[in-house]
């Protein structure tokens, strides 16, 4: 198989995944949207969102086994494979034991920030309570699926997926719209889909595990230097993704300070950026799997040419969502709000919508290549630098754009990583 076609048999069954996760958001949100009064879909969003921000601060289990299960991958080492999984396995069951005993506190310090009202309140921590249970399935599937995708098997991660939401959906239905039990049936829906999801997981693992047949020496699963290897590289990618939530939140605080109808516009304009990268990452994902591979086979020509390829699909896809984003990016703004002011006020910055494709794009692709790579410190330096020495100094220097400045500073942030990323990634192939 050429490698055009093993970059879209991977890319392909990821991008279906991705846009299968704003589905479930949008069936919570009419289930919700239709109860006697605003307050129960107010507490979902707000739990949700609450929940989202823990969890995926912890996405480093997935990227981390994604290179490493790639690699290992790549050296046919069946051995490694298994000790791989077990001790990330290990890691996610730790940080699920720790979310769930620190349950109160977190849930006491989230609404301490968000303040929502005393209802809304009450009933985030109804649902908080009852989906934060679903911590070592979630946790889990993170390291699951990435070693899935590590070797390769990115129809396998669609179909959990895919399972998780379509059984989470016709749960929120049954609970909600049959049982009446409000915003506690969104959350066991949820909770009950994820561990659901984990059972089919670890079967497609074990199945896979079939074709990589080796001999466990379980005393040495437990190995400290392994675990101080893979905690050094999940630090960094934590520290990554936290700064990567900073600059959102920042934007976010921002906007919000600017008054109600820049916030609004800029809620909308996002949109465009997260369906974007919905679909882009799933380049990136090809990229983890076939990276890492080449990097196993200690094949340098192979990793070069899979980078080009990627690449090359990334950046046509770009432009595609970049002319749409100029054709009809106001007919699309006029299909997500019907408020004149904010509506105008986001058609205003169509030329912003059109070129963050291109901006962006570049950032996407390599973070799937420095996952592939398991070069998780230099992740972790490029974040660092585009966050403190780029965004912020942007937005100080750009006060007197209002909103525009907020814009090219976060358009510069992204060019900053994606530049810093190429750079590094020429310095470690040349």
């Amino acid at each position: 198989m050429n490698l055009n076609r093993r970059v879209w048999s991977l890319s392909a069954p990821m991008m279906l995944s991705n846009i299968s996760l704003p589905l479930l958001g949008l069936v919570d949100t009419a289930v919700m949207g239709h109860m006697e009064t605003a307050v129960y879909l107010a507490a979902v969003s707000v739990g949700a969102m609450i929940l989202h921000f823990i969890f995926w601060g912890f996405g480093f289990l997935r990227m981390s086994t994604v290179g490493l299960a790639a690699q290992a991958y790549g050296a046919d080492d069946g051995l490694e494979l298994r000790y791989l999984i077990l001790r990330a396995a290990v890691f996610a069951l730790l940080i699920a034991a720790l979310l769930i005993v620190s349950r109160s506190a977190l849930i006491d310090l989230a609404l301490y920030f968000v303040q929502p009202g005393a209802a809304v309140s009450q009933l985030s921590r109804q649902y908080f309570d009852i989906r934060i249970w679903a911590a070592p399935a979630t946790l889990l599937s993170y390291v699951l699926l990435g070693w899935l995708l590590g070797v390769q098997r990115a129809r396998a991660v669609l179909a959990v997926m895919l399972f998780v939401n379509i059984l989470n959906i016709i749960l929120d239905l049954v609970f909600v719209l049959g049982l009446g039990w409000h915003v506690e049936g969104v959350a066991w829906a949820s909770l009950l889909a994820e561990f659901s999801g984990l059972l089919l997981a670890l079967w497609l693992v074990r199945k896979s595990l079939i074709c990589f047949p080796a001999a466990l020496q379980w005393q040495d699963v437990f190995q400290w230097q392994a675990f101080i290897g893979l905690a050094r590289m999940n630090l960094n990618i934590y520290i990554r993704t936290i700064s990567l939530l900073f600059v959102f939140a920042f934007f976010t605080t921002q906007s919000a300070r600017a008054g109600d109808v820049v916030v609004a516009a800029n809620a909308i304009l996002l949109q465009f950026l997260t369906f974007m990268a919905y679909l882009l990452d799933a380049y990136a994902h090809a990229a983890e799997a076939m990276v890492g591979e080449a990097i196993g086979e200690k094949n340098a020509e192979r990793l070069k040419a899979v980078v080009m390829v990627c690449l090359k699909w990334s950046f046509w896809s770009a432009l595609l969502f970049a002319v749409l984003y100029l054709v009809a990016g106001q007919q699309i703004i006029a299909l997500l709000s019907d408020i004149k002011e904010v509506r105008d006020y986001s058609s205003s910055y169509r030329l912003w919508l059109a070129a963050l494709p291109l901006i962006a794009v570049w950032s996407y692709l390599f973070d799937g290549v420095f996952v592939g790579a398991t070069w998780s410190r230099e992740m972790r330096d490029v974040m660092l630098i585009a966050v403190f020495l780029v965004f912020l100094p942007a937005w100080v220097l750009t006060q007197g754009l209002e909103n525009h400045g907020l814009w090219l500073s976060m358009s510069l942030f992204l060019a900053a990583r994606g530049a810093l990323m190429a750079w590094y990634y020429r310095k470690k192939t040349a």
